[in-house]
């Protein structure tokens, strides 16, 4: 009787582990989150679009409050942009981008928060 164990060869194992964290490396920074808003009809034909630097405040149904890409809630909306507004030219378009299911005061408290911090243009968005 032979006493042998058999060997487990784990290199194939391996080497797809590694393509696959290879591939999720090249995409992963090209995946950007964006929270869905359901915007409301807009009169104006023409319309301006952010830029690459412009400051984006996305209210969402939740009333989760995103400054770019960061997540923030009513309390805390204020401070967070105060501490952040170094970053941001306080002479560029600051687009709102709220939910047209919002009250009418949640709305205007971002704004009113934006404009105290002595950001000059201010735009809501609209589809």
């Amino acid at each position: 009787m032979l006493d042998e164990k058999p060997e487990l060869n784990i290199t194939p194992l391996v080497d797809i582990m590694l393509v696959l964290l290879a591939i999720l490396m090249v995409t992963a920074p090209s995946i950007t989150y964006e929270e869905k808003i359901n915007l409301p009809q807009g009169s104006q034909k023409t319309s301006s679009s952010p830029t690459l630097k412009s400051l984006i405040v996305s209210i969402n149904a939740n009333k989760e409050i995103f400054i770019n890409q960061d997540k923030f809630d009513f309390l805390s909306f204020a401070d967070n942009l105060a501490q952040r507004k170094s970053q941001f030219n306080l002479d560029d378009p600051v687009f709102i981008r709220a939910d047209k299911n919002l009250k009418y005061d949640d709305v205007i408290f971002v704004l009113r928060n934006i404009k105290n911090l002595g950001f000059n243009k201010v735009a809501l968005q609209t589809e």
